[in-house]
């Protein structure tokens, strides 16, 4: 027993670290278009980001019962030491990524992480393909949809605003961007956070801990805390390359690009799908430069954004299955 103890409060610890890293990781995503903008200054962005990503990371559970019981069969087939090895292939994955400001999805470094570890441990049997369809078709439809909803949200505001002149217009959409960024930081909060909620969850369930698959409320607390405390501690590298280098905004397109990231993210979340809150951002400000140009997006710098998406699954699910490998070598 106090070994399985060992075990859980590791899981529960390295799930924080997670969600830790999910906060300054993807800080960007909240505030990046309204800091590059300089409709907010950075500190206190990050501190509005901290705030409503805790209180959206208390809203709902439902994206954290996807993420703890549609990857795997049931319960049954994993354990701590499963658990633990894709933690790890997902926070080096999240680490190395932020530390060459790449933009990569926390999302699919997670998922990547539980197939590689399953995989080499109890082997394909231990797999649910049909949850793990719906949760990779969710992360790979929902930029898809931020691009065209993106451009049909900036086409309208160009109808309705084009007549006035631009620097009255933008003056206007600096204010009303603190209102968007905020419904930003709170749609990241109600999604991301939930996907430590279902790792933490998973593993007590698989030990014996609780009975169901729901989350308890002291689990919800530590991960919405650890996400807060996360994004307190900011990630400017990856703003300067989301806020800035795919497409140059204004306060119009910020507003845009956040107020339509907001709304596809949380309609997710509603959904009890998870979503890369970075893919879909990054789609919102393509979609939103589409609008004004094709050649006003960086398509150089998207395409190798989506080339560091592209790799996160397969790295990470390599990563989690050697991390159990040298696991089971020690415990």
């Amino acid at each position: 027993m106090p070994e399985l103890q060992i075990m859980i409060f590791t899981v529960i610890g390295l799930a924080l670290l997670f969600d830790f890293i999910n906060g300054f990781h993807d800080t960007a995503n909240a505030i990046a278009t309204s800091v590059s903008t300089r409709a907010l200054h950075p500190s206190h962005a990050i501190i509005m980001a901290a705030v409503l990503n805790f209180a959206g990371a208390m809203y709902s559970t439902g994206v954290a019962k996807t993420i703890g019981a549609d990857i795997v069969k049931s319960a049954q087939h994993v354990d701590e030491h499963i658990i633990i090895a894709a933690l790890i292939g997902a926070v080096l994955w999240n680490i190395l990524t932020w530390w060459l400001a790449l933009p990569s999805s926390s999302s699919h470094a997670l998922v990547g992480g539980i197939i590689g570890a399953v995989l080499v441990s109890v082997g394909p049997d231990g797999l649910n393909f049909y949850g793990i369809g719906k949760i990779v078709l969710s992360l790979i439809l929902s930029p898809l949809i931020a691009i065209v909803t993106g451009c049909c949200v900036m086409t309208l505001l160009f109808q309705v605003f084009g007549r006035f002149s631009p620097s009255a217009v933008n003056g206007k959409f600096k204010k009303m961007q603190v209102l968007s960024a905020a419904m930003m930081a709170f749609s990241h909060g109600s999604n991301d956070a939930q996907k430590s909620m279902g790792i933490i969850t998973l593993a007590l369930l698989a030990g014996g801990y609780i009975e169901v698959f729901e989350v308890p409320t002291f689990v919800k607390l530590l991960a919405a805390t650890a996400m807060a405390c996360g994004t307190a501690v900011g990630g400017w590298r990856i703003i300067k390359t989301i806020g800035g280098k795919i497409f140059k905004l204004e306060p119009i397109s910020g507003f845009a690009a956040d107020l339509n990231s907001s709304f596809v993210i949380f309609s997710a979340t509603l959904l009890h799908l998870p979503v890369s809150t970075t893919h879909v951002v990054s789609g919102s400000i393509m979609g939103v430069g589409t609008a004004k140009r094709l050649s006003a997006v960086r398509w150089g710098v998207a395409q190798q954004m989506v080339a560091a998406w592209v790799m996160t699954i397969p790295s990470t699910a390599i990563i989690g299955a050697l991390a159990y490998k040298v696991i089971r070598m020690f415990i």
